[in-house]
């Protein structure tokens, strides 16, 4: 029956990693541009050593069993299947989280705080703080994915949501995310503000400012704002063709990404690139290299490029849109790489709690797994 949670277990046949093996043996590779460096995209060089890495030192049954080692389950919410993972915590008072992931992510971005979050009696914390995790992969994407049809935009994955952890029986509960998480778990509060208790985004909630902003409000903003605007500001100049392309024509763009896994490859890890912190450091010098072909894989192996980018950039009202604020407390994290402005935020944000980090950067629960763990408890702490 459609209301029913099964038990899932990830268990890929062989012959489709040998397949993948087969492809990258063969892979087609371009001639490097000149200079071979990250301005004109990534690097033939380091995308090719990364690749034999993939091929050679790379072991998915020790990824797909560190996975499977959590409690993973699927359901069918509003037409389309939804993949999660449901990790209780060992303290019976412990209370619900959901955790929501981006693009290009997957909930293997949460790997590294399941233990301090749901156990934090083990990892030298209190007790008190404990959570019981339920972590979705977002609809089209992974598990979860294909999209059974359109319309997934942020409001209709937050209803969803609800309806999840209703299932599983949590009445009252928190919402974090990032990236695209951090589009749904506010809007999680706003479907479900009597269910809600907080909201904690790690990036910053919106609203981003029409721009170029007029001279007397830049003026008025600090040097740490002004430098998050110059940032917003480049990322529309040089970084937003990715958004377009996968906003408008994801299905074209789904084919070379789902046949070739060296193309997957280099459209994630130029993400990866730009986004972690610091930017000039290589992607797999930040995040050990297993766990972002971890990431790769999700999206390799269940040939959701393509419905995640749909899901992920083509929203019916678009990611800028201004929100009703649903007065659920909410907290933000904001890392190095980060642009996000309190002052933007609390047009549609009920604000209470906001921290600015000189380190770490758009994937944080990868990059700095401790202090988005410490940052989730202490805001969570006095609101249950």
């Amino acid at each position: 029956m459609s209301g029913d949670i099964t038990p899932y277990r990830i268990d890929i046949p062989q012959d489709r990693l040998d397949d993948l093996h087969d492809r990258l043996d063969r892979t087609r590779w371009p001639a490097a541009l000149p200079g071979d460096g990250w301005d004109t995209g990534v690097p033939t060089g380091w995308l090719r050593d990364l690749a034999d890495h993939w091929r050679t030192g790379y072991d998915w049954r020790a990824a797909e069993a560190e996975l499977n080692a959590y409690p993973q389950f699927t359901t069918e919410i509003d037409g389309q299947r939804i993949h999660f993972l449901h990790v209780r915590s060992p303290e019976p008072d412990a209370f619900p989280l959901v955790l929501t992931h981006g693009w290009p992510g997957s909930v293997v971005e949460f790997l590294d705080i399941i233990g301090p979050l749901t156990d934090p009696r083990a990892y030298g914390g209190d007790p008190a703080d404990a959570f019981h995790l339920v972590i979705p992969s977002l609809p089209g994407f992974g598990f979860s994915g294909p999209t059974a049809d359109r319309g997934w935009d942020t409001a209709r994955i937050a209803r969803a949501w609800a309806e999840l952890m209703h299932r599983l029986g949590y009445e009252r509960y928190g919402a974090q995310g990032g990236d695209i998480g951090a589009a749904v778990s506010p809007e999680l509060g706003r479907v479900a503000p009597d269910r809600v208790v907080g909201v904690h985004v790690n990036g910053g909630p919106g609203n981003i400012p029409e721009l170029p902003l007029p001279d007397d409000e830049l003026a008025s903003l600090t040097d740490v704002e002004r430098d998050r605007i110059s940032r917003i500001e480049a990322f529309m100049r040089e970084e937003f063709g990715y958004i377009a392309i996968q906003g408008t024509r994801p299905q074209t763009l789904g084919y070379g990404l789902t046949d070739s896994p060296v193309g997957q490859l280099a459209w994630i890890m130029d993400k990866f690139r730009e986004w972690t912190h610091p930017r000039p450091v290589e992607p797999d010098k930040v995040i050990d290299r297993d766990r972002l072909l971890t990431n790769v894989m999700i999206y390799w192996l269940t040939g959701t490029a393509g419905s995640a980018a749909y899901v992920g950039y083509a929203q019916e009202h678009g990611w800028d849109a201004q929100a009703a604020n649903s007065g659920v407390p909410t907290g933000a994290i904001v890392f190095a790489h980060d642009v996000g402005i309190r002052r933007y935020a609390e047009t549609e944000h009920t604000i209470t709690r906001w921290t600015d980090v000189d380190r770490g950067g758009h994937f944080a629960a990868l990059e700095e797994p401790a202090l988005l763990s410490a940052d989730i408890r202490d805001f969570f702490r006095d609101l249950y």
